[in-house]
């Protein structure tokens, strides 16, 4: 008797979704069942048996996540795909709750459910192979945090949140990133996702509170317990109860607050500062920093022993210049937030805009995208944002930005700059023959202007005439 065939059930009320994965998983050697919905679906478990479940989202009826959570009462092993045409973090982030295998987005790529579909029935088989099938996932944006991205590297992000925020309040979470990625984002979304989401989300920020006040604000104080101190004050700790604990800038540090957090991460217990009464601490610690955690171990900045205390579950929060592919969606996304807010009737970025948008270096990321835009919209005259509004803009320094750092992307952002206005005046007087009258009209521009431009850099409009289209 041979090896007896693994079957996969299809769950999608498009015939045609339904058709193009039958002929996919029976061209691969697979047995295959399939259901026009949900109810069908669950129907056919018992009879068929089957080793996968692939699964839409989205179908009339109930739900692929009522779905879902329903097979996982009767068959919890059961590995399923879920599949949508309109991916959002929300979806995303419930699908790994409710225990989907993953979760990829139409149109499909077939070599990416031939992917996944094998790591499944591994896994399934006791076979420990390491999963990295979010690579080709393309859900949309957004939630009410701003996470916003399609790129895999938010991918990424978003199913590692619904993964932790199962987890108990037990388990910590670390956040790294360089400044601007959005890690306090990831850290609410965690919290707003988790079972007690009811409960307060406390964040501290270790470097904006002077150390010699840190150690009270996180511990609270009894009265007496210092010069000052005229009534007991309930600290940080206490305040979360059940909830989420967020520190900021961990790696800032010192040695001493580095100890005690250590002893209240492995004891879930604390004092008050002049109190004697221990205290238990119910609420989840989300740290963050946007150091070279490691490197401060190995330099002895940051004590190993709470490093990994913190290193249970680890998010790693791409920069803007590893998701370029994000930029566009997340400058239409602080446009549309921004013209809201200033009532400005602004319908969109000029293709040159966009390209100075996607040209520069961001080195304070999403945070320095957001702020670009927000001054843009403030200052754009027209109902479009052009780069003249962009190039405009005076440069300031993120938070978190050294001078150096600043001044580094002052001079980034000046060169690309200076280089996309070259480019777009030679073009204009290659286009119309060194007529300076026309290339200005013809880029929404004065004469003045555009001679200003043509000066600044140096160009004699005389070395077009005659010369269009690319002609040299």
């Amino acid at each position: 008797m041979g090896v007896q065939k693994h079957k996969i059930l299809v769950i999608d009320d498009d015939e045609g979704i339904v058709f193009a994965l039958k002929q996919l998983f029976l061209k691969d050697g697979y047995d295959v069942a399939s259901a026009g919905d949900a109810f069908a679906g669950l129907a056919l478990l018992p009879d068929e048996n089957p080793t996968l479940v692939v699964m839409d989202i989205n179908m009339p009826g109930m739900s692929g996540l009522d779905t879902l959570r329903e097979i996982k009462k009767t068959h919890p092993t059961l590995p399923v795909i879920m599949v949508t045409g309109y991916g959002t973090v929300d979806t995303a982030v419930r699908a790994m709750q409710f225990g989907a295998f993953d979760y990829l987005t139409k149109p499909l790529d077939i070599q990416q459910v031939r992917k996944v579909t094998a790591e499944a029935i591994a896994r399934l088989e006791g076979i420990d192979r390491t999963r990295n099938s979010m690579d080709s996932l393309k859900a949309e944006f957004t939630d009410k945090y701003e996470l916003v991205g399609m790129s895999p590297q938010m991918q990424n992000v978003y199913k590692l949140i619904g993964s932790v925020s199962t987890t108990p309040n037990l388990t910590p979470v670390l956040l790294l990133g360089e400044s601007g990625t959005g890690k306090e984002l990831v850290a609410r979304a965690i919290h707003s996702y988790s079972i007690d989401n009811s409960q307060p989300f406390v964040a501290v920020n270790c470097t904006a509170v002077p150390e010699t006040l840190l150690e009270s604000e996180l511990f609270g104080y009894e009265k007496g317990a210092f010069t000052g101190a005229t009534e007991r004050r309930l600290g940080k700790f206490e305040a979360a109860k059940k909830g989420t604990i967020f520190l900021d800038e961990i790696g800032d540090l010192s040695q001493m607050l580095q100890q005690k957090l250590l002893r209240v991460l492995q004891e879930r217990q604390f004092e008050r500062l002049g109190s004697n009464e221990t205290l238990e601490v119910g609420a989840r610690f989300i740290a963050a920093t946007n150091r070279d955690i490691e490197e401060e171990v190995r330099k002895g900045n940051f004590r190993k022993d709470l490093y990994y205390r913190l290193n249970v579950m680890v998010i790693s929060l791409p920069p803007l210049r590893e998701r370029k592919e994000d930029i566009p969606i997340l400058a239409d996304y602080f446009l549309a937030k921004y013209r809201e807010k200033f009532r400005k009737n602004i319908k969109g970025f000029s293709a040159d805009a966009l390209r100075l948008i996607d040209s520069l270096p961001y080195p304070g990321n999403v945070r320095e995208l957001e702020n670009t835009i927000e001054r843009a919209v403030i200052m754009a005259k027209q109902d479009v944002i052009t780069s003249r509004v962009l190039g405009e803009m005076t440069v300031s320094p993120s938070n978190g930005e050294t001078q150096g750092e600043a001044a580094g992307f002052a001079e980034a952002r000046k060169q690309a700059i200076d280089e996309f206005e070259k480019t777009f005046v030679v073009t204009a007087l290659r286009k119309f023959q060194g007529n300076i009258v026309a290339a200005a009209k013809s880029s929404g521009m004065t004469r003045q202007n555009f001679q200003r431009l043509i000066s600044k850099h140096g160009i004699n409009a005389n070395d077009f005439r005659g010369k269009a289209n690319g002609a040299s």
